[in-house]
């Protein structure tokens, strides 16, 4: 498996959850969302977590109510469970992370792929990481928890991979305070080194201004203007807009 660096992933806008319009029978994280941004050749960022039958699917939210309108987590359902439940009210279902790739080879951009933290964490990393070897295409990884970030420095050291974060008060009411405080400054990069950070959009800490010029990749999150959003990013994750594939930051 080919080792990538920073260049590889530098100056691409990435579609949100592929490219999807959830008022338009386009669901986030389905199959025709991904192909339509391969179609365009954009970057793409998607989430993986894990069914109770250990099946690796793409699916953002823990629990199922926003999209499936079914109350319980993503966890407490078999694959052939899930794959009963319609997204968003049309005629798509979770997709399995290999239905996604399948697509993906088709000419996407670079992929990003944000594994949910959860009670098999290591599961879902090795799980994640047998499918992603056999991908053709560019890809790394990301996860809002240093533990995944760390797992992979440890095991899969070659594969690019980047710390999620945002400002501590986004994390109000799920962390106690001060473990809030740290993951918003990235706190726990000496022991899992990312090679990115994605970040919300907005004011960044001082701290990951520092890291940035340090030679650590800067990603922002989420974007409605990507255009205007590269002038202080490395990279840009998008939704409802339609940015060139790639740009060159000034």
């Amino acid at each position: 498996m080919r080792q990538y660096s920073a260049s590889d992933f530098r100056g691409f806008f990435y579609a949100h959850r592929g490219l999807y319009d959830n008022h338009h029978g386009v669901p986030e994280n389905s199959l025709p969302a991904f192909r339509a941004a391969a179609e365009k050749g954009y970057g793409v960022e998607l989430d993986v977590q894990l069914s109770a039958d250990g099946q690796v699917v793409v699916f953002h939210d823990d629990t199922l109510d926003r999209i499936c309108g079914v109350r319980g987590k993503v966890i407490e359902f078999s694959l052939a469970d899930l794959q009963r439940m319609k997204l968003l009210d049309t005629e798509e279902t979770l997709p399995l992370f290999t239905d996604v790739l399948a697509v993906l080879r088709e000419g996407a951009g670079p992929l990003i792929v944000e594994l949910k933290t959860g009670p098999r964490n290591t599961e879902l990393c090795e799980k994640t990481l047998e499918l992603l070897r056999s991908y053709p295409g560019v890809f790394c990884i990301e996860s809002f928890d240093p533990r995944i970030v760390y797992w992979f420095r440890k095991h899969a050291p070659e594969i690019f991979r980047g710390q999620l974060s945002q400002p501590a008060e986004d994390y109000a009411g799920s962390l106690p305070a001060p473990v809030a405080r740290m993951l918003a400054g990235c706190r726990f990069s000496f022991l899992n080194r990312p090679d990115f950070i994605a970040y919300k959009i907005g004011v960044r800490p001082s701290r990951i201004l520092r890291k940035r010029n340090r030679g650590v990749l800067l990603v922002g999150w989420t974007s409605h203007d990507a255009v205007a959003d590269a002038k202080n990013n490395d990279s840009v994750i998008f939704e409802y807009c339609a940015p060139p594939l790639r740009y060159e930051n000034a």
